[in-house]
C-alpha cells in the first residue's frame, strides 16, 4: 500500500474531533494510524510528547514507532521517549515519575518507588498469593466459611482482577468512589435480560428460554435445605414463563458476607503487594487512575493533545476511563473491529467498542460526578468505516462473514440478521478468484494435516500471490511450506500435530505458549526432587527415571519392590542431595538428561525466583511444581520457523498476522468452540455484581460445600458464551489471503456443519518430504520483557559452579530445617535446641548475645541503574539485629566449608546498601554465621558499581 484510499485519506486529514473508526481485518489499519500521527505532528505547534498513541501489545507499539520514523520528520532517537506504547508501560510510567503517594488515596500507607517491579510471571504471583492468602486466613477467622467454599485461591485472584479492571477499587475504609453499588449489580439491566429471556416464545405456544434452560435445575446440585424446589422455580406445570417474584428473590440475594470478604481481601492483597515491592498489571492501571484522579495537578501536567487509541475493541472500562482522563481535548481517536474481540478473558470489554458513544459519555458523566475532571463534552462523535481490504480474495472476505454468525451448538439460535446489521461488508483489493476453500476430515486428523500439506506444496492450484520473488507473469507462485500456517483453537492438537510431523520429516514449527512444568525437563526434575524428599511418593520419582533410563515395567516393578536402585542412580542422588542449593540441582538434572536450552534455563530460573521470595522447603517445592503441572501455567515460545517451514499457532497468537495458506484444524466437537468454563467459585458480572458459585454450610450437623441455587438461576441469564468464539473464528478465518482449509477429526464441530463448505472425508497418506534447506525449530522459551525496572535476586548474581564442585554437603533440606529453628527461635516461639542439632546450639547462643530489636526474614530491595536501565535487585535476609547505635546483618550458612565466601560476599553486600540507606545514622556491618562451627564472619561489602557489573 503506497497511498490511502478515500476513507483512510479522510482519517488521516480529519486530525480533530473525536473519531470512533471501525477497522476490519486487512484493511491497513496500522498504515492509515501512523501517517495520522505524521499528520498531525508535522504541525508547528505540535510536538510527540503532545500525542498519546496506545496499542495492545508492545510489538505493535514498536511497529508503529518504526513507521512513523519513515514518514516524519523525527528520527528514532527523537521517538524514544514519545508516549508510543500500551496502556501498561504509560501506567508504569506515570506511576514511577509520579506515583509515591498514589496509595495513600486508598488509605494505604505504603508507597510506589522507582524499585517497585512489575510482577509479570503469573507462576510468581501465584506463589505469593497463596502465601499472602495463608496469612490472610490467620488473620481472619470471621471468613473461613467463605474460604472453605473456595477450592482454588487463584479464584479470588481472578475476581480481583476482574473488579480492577471494571474500575472497582477498595479503600482502608470501604470501596473508592461509591464503587460498592456496582458489586451489587445493575437492577434495571438485570431485569431487562430477565424479562427478554422470560418472554413467551412462538406467539406464547412455547415456553421461555429462560424457563426451558432451568429444566435440569437440581439435577445434579446440592443445595442447602432452603433452597427451593424446581417447582416453584419453574412454576407450575404447563407454564410458559418463571414466576415474576423469582427474578426479585434472585436479584436481592444477601451478599453482606461476601462483600466483606472479597473487601478484606482485596484490600489487603493490595498493601502485600506493595510490602513485597510489585505491582501486578491491574495494579499498575488502577493505581495511575487513582491518582490522577485526586491529584489534579499531576492530571493537567500529564494530558494530551492528542489521544489516539488502537485496538481498541481489547480494551477494558479501567483503560477506556484512563484514557479519557489523560484528553486534555476533543481530539481523541478510537480505532478497532468488534469482530476481533477475542480477549474477554484478560478482561477486555468488547460494549467498549459495541456501545463506544453511550460509554463515552456515561464514563465522562461519572468521572465528574464528584468534581470536574473532563472538560471535553464530546457533543460529535465522527464514525469512519475502513471498508477495503487489501489482504484477503473475496471468496474469503464472504466467507469469514459467515463465521460470525453460525451457532455454536445444534440448539443455539443467532439472529443472523441482527447481527449482519452492524457488520461493514469488505471490498477486496484484489481481482484473484483463485482461492480453494475446502474442509476435510478423518478420525486421524494429525496424518491427514500432513497428507494435505504434502498435496498442498508445489502444487500449481494453490498457487499464492507473490509480489516479491518468483512470480509468474499471472502474479502466482506454487506454495511452499513457509507460505502454510495451521491455526488452533488449543495449544495441545498443535503440540501433538508437532511430534506427528517430527515423525515423517515434516519441516514445522510450533509458536505460542507452552505449559512450562509439563516439559521433560520439568518431569525429570521433578521426579528427582520426589527421590530426594523421600516419603510416600519417592517411588513416583524413581518410576519416572527409570522409564527414562529403558527399563520394562516388569523391571521397574522389581527395583521398586526391593529398593535395589541402579548403582549409578543411587550416586547421583547422593551428589544431589549434597548441593546447597535449588538451581544448583535444577542445572545438575539437567547436564546430566542434556537438557541445555532455554526450556531448562527458564525452569531453574522460575524456580529459583520463587525459592528465592518465599521460606519453601523442598516439599514446599514439589507441592509447587505439581500445581503447576496441574494448572498448565504457560510461557510463551519463540520459535525460529526456519527459511521454509510450516507455522503451528493458537488462533489468539496469530492475530494481527496474515498467511497466503491457513489450515484451520482441530475443528471437533468439544474443541472449538470451547466447553470448558472460565468462572471461579466468585463471580463478577457488570449487570448481576458479585457472586458466589459456591458456598459452606453445615445441615444437619454435616458440614460440606454446597451448590449455590442463586447462581445456578442468575447464569442461564448470562449472554451466549459462544459471541467470543464465533469472533475467533472470524479471526482465523481472515489471517488467510489466498486459500482456506478447514479440518476435523471423528466429530466435526457445529461451526463446521454450519458453514456453507462440503466436508469431505479425507485419507491420509503422508509421504515423507523432500524437503531443502529448512530449520526444524525447537521449543524456546522466551522470558517476557518487563514493563518496569528489571528484577533480580541476589542469588541471580551468584555463580552456581561453586556450588556444584562440592564433593560433601547436607543439602538444601538440612539448611531449610535450620533457618527455620532460627526464624523461630528469634521470634521468641516455644522453641530449644535438638540435643544432636550442633547448628541449632550455635544459632541460640548467637540470637541469646543479640541485646537489640530482632527482625527475622526482612524483604530487602536494591534498586540500581545499569547501562542506562533502571534494575531492582530483591532479596530475604535472614536476621537483622537492630542496636542502638548498630545494625547487624546476618545470614545463616550451614555449609561445611568456605568454598563459596566470596559468592556470599555479594549477596551480603546487597542486603548492607539496603540497611545502610534505612539506617543512615547508625554503623551497619554484614556477616555470614556459620552454623555448624559457630562462627560468625564479617564481610566487607562490594560497591554498588561492582554489584551492577555483575549484570552486564
Amino acid at each position: 500500500m503506497t497511498s490511502p484510499n478515500p476513507r483512510q485519506r479522510e482519517l488521516i486529514e480529519s486530525t480533530d474531533g473525536c473519531y470512533l473508526v471501525d477497522a476490519g481485518p486487512g484493511t491497513g489499519k496500522t498504515f492509515t494510524i501512523t501517517r495520522r500521527y505524521a499528520e498531525i505532528v508535522e504541525q508547528d505547534d505540535v510536538e510527540p510528547d503532545d500525542i498519546l498513541l496506545n496499542t495492545f501489545t508492545r510489538n505493535a507499539a514498536t511497529e508503529m514507532r518504526d513507521r512513523i520514523v519513515a514518514h516524519s520528520e523525527y528520527g528514532a532517537r527523537e521517538l524514544r521517549d514519545a508516549p508510543i506504547g500500551t496502556f501498561h508501560s504509560l501506567c508504569n510510567d506515570i506511576l514511577r515519575e509520579h506515583g509515591f503517594d498514589a496509595p495513600s488515596h486508598l488509605g494505604l500507607d505504603e508507597a510506589i518507588t522507582r524499585s517497585t517491579s512489575v510482577l509479570e510471571d503469573e507462576t510468581i504471583e501465584g506463589k505469593y498469593f497463596r502465601e499472602f492468602v495463608g496469612k490472610f486466613t490467620d488473620d481472619h477467622p470471621e471468613h473461613h466459611d467463605l474460604l472453605r467454599a473456595i477450592s482454588d485461591p487463584d479464584d479470588i485472584l481472578d475476581v480481583i482482577k476482574n473488579l480492577a479492571a471494571n474500575g472497582v477499587f477498595p479503600t482502608m475504609e470501604g470501596w473508592y468512589r461509591d464503587a460498592e453499588e456496582q458489586l451489587y449489580g445493575d437492577a434495571d439491566a438485570f431485569e431487562a435480560v430477565f424479562e427478554e429471556l422470560n418472554r413467551p416464545r412462538n406467539g406464547g405456544s412455547k415456553q421461555s428460554e429462560l424457563r426451558e434452560s432451568l429444566t435440569d435445575y437440581d439435577s445434579d446440585a446440592c443445595y442447602l435445605p432452603d433452597a427451593p424446589s424446581r417447582a416453584e422455580i419453574r412454576g407450575e406445570s404447563g407454564s410458559k414463563a418463571i414466576p415474576g417474584h423469582v427474578r426479585t428473590r434472585v436479584f436481592e440475594e444477601d451478599r453482606e458476607g461476601l462483600l466483606a470478604f472479597v473487601h478484606d481481601v482485596y484490600v489487603e492483597y493490595l498493601a502485600f503487594a506493595l510490602s513485597r515491592n510489585y505491582l501486578n498489571f491491574s495494579f499498575l492501571q488502577l493505581f495511575a487512575f487513582v491518582h490522577l484522579c485526586e491529584n489534579e495537578a499531576l492530571r493537567d501536567r500529564l494530558t494530551f493533545e492528542y489521544v489516539m487509541i488502537d485496538e481498541f475493541q481489547d480494551t477494558s472500562e479501567i483503560q477506556f476511563k484512563l484514557a479519557l482522563l489523560l484528553a486534555g481535548t476533543e481530539n481523541v481517536c478510537v480505532v478497532g473491529d468488534w469482530k476481533q474481540s477475542i480477549y474477554s478473558f484478560q478482561y477486555a470489554d468488547v460494549e467498549n467498542i459495541t456501545q463506544f458513544q453511550d460509554r463515552l459519555h456515561r464514563f465522562v458523566e461519572d468521572l465528574n460526578s464528584d468534581r470536574s475532571r473532563i472538560d471535553a463534552s464530546f457533543d460529535e462523535v465522527n464514525e469512519i468505516e475502513l471498508d477495503r481490504n487489501y489482504r484477503s480474495t473475496q471468496a474469503i472476505v464472504n466467507r469469514s462473514e459467515d463465521a460470525l454468525v453460525v451457532p455454536g451448538t445444534g440448539s443455539e439460535e443467532v439472529d443472523a440478521e441482527a447481527v449482519l446489521e452492524d457488520v461493514v461488508s469488505l471490498e477486496a483489493e484484489t481481482d484473484a478468484d483463485h482461492s480453494h476453500i475446502e474442509a476435510i476430515q478423518h478420525e486421524n486428523e494429525h496424518e491427514a494435516v500432513l497428507t494435505k500439506i504434502g498435496e498442498i506444496v508445489g502444487n500449481e492450484e494453490y498457487a499464492v500471490r507473490d509480489d516479491r520473488d518468483g512470480g509468474g507473469s499471472d502474479g502466482l507462485r506454487p506454495p511452499r511450506y513457509g507460505d502454510i500456517a495451521i491455526l488452533t483453537r488449543t495449544r495441545d492438537f498443535g503440540r501433538e500435530l508437532l511430534a506427528t510431523a517430527e515423525e515423517h520429516g515434516f519441516p514445522m514449527a510450533y509458536e505460542g505458549g507452552v505449559e512450562l512444568f509439563r516439559t521433560d525437563p520439568a518431569k525429570l526434575l521433578l521426579a528427582w526432587l520426589r527421590i530426594l524428599e523421600g516419603g510416600t511418593d519417592e517411588d513416583r520419582g524413581w518410576a519416572v527415571v527409570l522409564e527414562r533410563a529403558g527399563y520394562t515395567l516388569d523391571e521397574m516393578k522389581h527395583v521398586l519392590s526391593t529398593g535395589s536402585y541402579p548403582s549409578g542412580m543411587v550416586a547421583f542422588r547422593d551428589e544431589l542431595d549434597g548441593l546447597e542449593t535449588v538451581s544448583a540441582v535444577a542445572h545438575r538434572v539437567f547436564d546430566r538428561y542434556g537438557y541445555d536450552g532455554p526450556t531448562a534455563e527458564v525452569l531453574s530460573t522460575t524456580i529459583q525466583s520463587v525459592y528465592d521470595a518465599t521460606t519453601m522447603t523442598r516439599g514446599d517445592l514439589i507441592r509447587f511444581i505439581e500445581r503447576e503441572v496441574e494448572s498448565g501455567a504457560t510461557h510463551e515460545v519463540t520459535a525460529a520457523a526456519g527459511s521454509n517451514a510450516v507455522r503451528v499457532q493458537t488462533i489468539h497468537a496469530a492475530k494481527g498476522l496474515e498467511y497466503p495458506i491457513v489450515i484451520l484444524a482441530n475443528m471437533n466437537a468439544n474443541k472449538f468452540p470451547s466447553t470448558g468454563g472460565s468462572d471461579g467459585r466468585i463471580v463478577y458480572d457488570e449487570r448481576f455484581g458479585l457472586r458466589q458459585r459456591t458456598c459452606y454450610g453445615e445441615a444437619h450437623d454435616q458440614p460440606h460445600v454446597y451448590d449455590n441455587w442463586y447462581w445456578d438461576v442468575l447464569k442461564c441469564c448470562r449472554p451466549t458464551e459462544y459471541d467470543e468464539e464465533r469472533r475467533l473464528l472470524y479471526v482465523a478465518m481472515t489471517r488467510a489471503e489466498d486459500h482456506l482449509v478447514f479440518t476435523a477429526g471423528e466429530e466435526p464441530n457445529t461451526f463446521l456443519e454450519e458453514l456453507p463448505v462440503a466436508v469431505e472425508t479425507y485419507e491420509p497418506a503422508v509421504e515423507r518430504p523432500a524437503v531443502g534447506e529448512t530449520v526444524q525449530t525447537r521449543f524456546d522459551v522466551g522470558i517476557p520483557e518487563p514493563a518496569g525496572p528489571r528484577g533480580y535476586s541476589p542469588h541471580s548474581l551468584m555463580n552456581d559452579e561453586v556450588f556444584e564442585a562440592v564433593d560433601e554437603g547436607r543439602g538444601a533440606e538440612y539448611g531449610s530445617r535450620v533457618h527455620n529453628f532460627a526464624e523461630r527461635y528469634a521470634l521468641g516461639e516455644d522453641v530449644e535446641p535438638r540435643s544432636d542439632e550442633e547448628d541449632e546450639h550455635h544459632v541460640a547462643e548467637l540470637l541469646d548475645s543479640f541485646e537489640g530489636e530482632l527482625r527475622v526474614e526482612e524483604d530487602a530491595y536494591m534498586p540500581l541503574e545499569v547501562d542506562g536501565e533502571q534494575v531492582t535487585i530483591r532479596g530475604v535476609v535472614d536476621l537483622v539485629h537492630v542496636a542502638e547505635d548498630a545494625v547487624e546483618i546476618v545470614d545463616y550458612k550451614t555449609v561445611l566449608g568456605r568454598h563459596a565466601e566470596d559468592e556470599y560476599r555479594t549477596q551480603l553486600s546487597v542486603y548492607w546498601h539496603v540497611l545502610n540507606e534505612v539506617y543512615p545514622d547508625r554503623a551497619v556491618t554484614a556477616s555470614l554465621f556459620y552454623t555448624a562451627e559457630g562462627e560468625l564472619v564479617e564481610m566487607e561489602p562490594l560497591s554498588k558499581d561492582v554489584i551492577g557489573s555483575l549484570m552486564e
